[in-house]
Parts: C-alpha cells; sequence; structure tokens
C-alpha cells in the first residue's frame, strides 16, 4: 500500500476496510497485530509497535514489529521516562523529530539513537466520549530523521482512534467471554459438590466461596480444580458441608 493522503478521496473506504478488519479480529492480540501491519504499510515508518494500558502495572508491550521496538519500550517502561510514557500518562502525542538532537529525553534519546531509530512519534489510543481514557499508545519508528510529516500524524491519529475502539470492544469481549466461562466452571463445580455431598447449589456456592477466600485462590480457579481433580481439600468440606 502506497503512502496515503489524508485529502485523497479513497482514504475513507481505506480505513472502513481496516475498520471492518478490526472487527472481524479475533480477540485483543489480532486487532494489535492488525493495527500495527496497517501501520507499516500506510505511514513513512519502518518499524511500529503497541503498549497496552494495564491496571495497576506498567504498560504491556502488546505488538511490535521488529525487536528494535521492544529495546525502545524497555528503555521506557523499566525506567517510566520517555516519549512513549508521556503519551500515555498525558494523553497526547509526541513527535521526536530527531533524536540525536532532541533534548527532552537526552539519555534515552541517546540510547535509541544508538538502536539506530532517529524518529519518534507515539500518539496514544484514546476511548470515551471526552476522549480522556488512553488504552495505549502507537509508537511509530523510522531509522531517518524528521520522517514524519503532517500527512503522517494526521494519518496516525486516525488509526489512533480506530485501533483505541478496536482495542476497548476486544477486550470488552474478551472480558465478557471470561466471564461466561466462569460461570459455566463455577456451576459444573457447584453440581458436583451437590451430588457429592447432598447440598443445595447456595450451600455448594458457600463452599466454594469460603474455600476460595481462605486460600486466597480465584472462585474460576476453585471451580477447575474441583472439576479437574473431583476434590479439594478436606477440611474444606469439612467446615464447609459439614
Amino acid at each position: 500500500m502506497p503512502p496515503l493522503d489524508p485529502a485523497a478521496a479513497d482514504i475513507a473506504e481505506t480505513f472502513a476496510r481496516l475498520a471492518l478488519e478490526l472487527h472481524d479480529a479475533d480477540g485483543v492480540e489480532e486487532t494489535i497485530d492488525a493495527v500495527v501491519q496497517f501501520a507499516l504499510q500506510a505511514l513513512s515508518c519502518s518499524y511500529a509497535g503497541v503498549a497496552l494500558n494495564t491496571r495497576g502495572a506498567k504498560p504491556q508491550v502488546a505488538a511490535v514489529t521488529d525487536p528494535v521496538v521492544a529495546d525502545v519500550y524497555d528503555l521506557q517502561l523499566n525506567s517510566s521516562i520517555g516519549p512513549l510514557v508521556t503519551s500515555l500518562r498525558e494523553r497526547r502525542t509526541v513527535l521526536i523529530r530527531d533524536t540525536g538532537a532532541d533534548d527532552r529525553w537526552p539519555e534515552w534519546a541517546a540510547k535509541v539513537a544508538g538502536l539506530g531509530v532517529r524518529s519518534v512519534l507515539d500518539v496514544p489510543l484514546l476511548t470515551g466520549n471526552d476522549m480522556t481514557r488512553a488504552v495505549g499508545v502507537l509508537g511509530l519508528y523510522s531509522p531517518f530523521p524528521d520522517a514524519f510529516s503532517e500527512d503522517d500524524e494526521a494519518i496516525a491519529h486516525i488509526l489512533a482512534r480506530h485501533a483505541a475502539v478496536a482495542v476497548a470492544s476486544a477486550r470488552h469481549d474478551e472480558t465478557m467471554t471470561s466471564a461466561v466461562d466462569a460461570r459455566k466452571l463455577v456451576g459444573q463445580a457447584m453440581g458436583i459438590l451437590m451430588e457429592r455431598f447432598d447440598v443445595d447449589s447456595d450451600r455448594a456456592f458457600a463452599i466454594l466461596r469460603r474455600y476460595s477466600q481462605d486460600n486466597n485462590v480465584k472462585l474460576r480457579d476453585v471451580a477447575q480444580q474441583l472439576i479437574d481433580t473431583r476434590k479439594l481439600p478436606q477440611h474444606s468440606y469439612g467446615s464447609s458441608a459439614g
């Protein structure tokens, strides 16, 4: 795919196809892979990657098109300093025209320049009606200084918007699927306990929950253990079902 012109008549059709491709992706991983591959085709970058925000932990490197991107990310995520971290925290685009001359993060920039990366464009993946929630950052990289034009930035913002919606949707679908699977597991485990100990559903659920709390194990994992082994530690049976 040749570089896209934001003013071209077919750009809407191009992004419409991308939106369909992202919608049809099977999960978060497949969605992110489609985003970075599209970035390589549509923008003036040699490498691309996506880092996703995670609750209570440092951002997760979700996809990279080259090992050098992982190195660029690690230099930031381990120190919490750099354009990606800033883009994620402040929910704004960060452009570095030349890592060999940029003085905002001099130590990081010098190391990245040593990796052969000269231009960096980090665009936050924003969601919500007020666009204030960042689910991640799309990172674009080039070995050439001043590689990204205003048109590249415009296209990157459109791509980031599509990516943000697709990632949020994929995460929601995976959460819902996980919740349904967990309910199925718990239901099967309850059935085993009801048959084995001749207890009703409320009592069976209380046994699972008590074991989960006493042993600091997720309820779905307790259920899976019971289904796999047909038993829980004896003290849990006795204390909860006896």
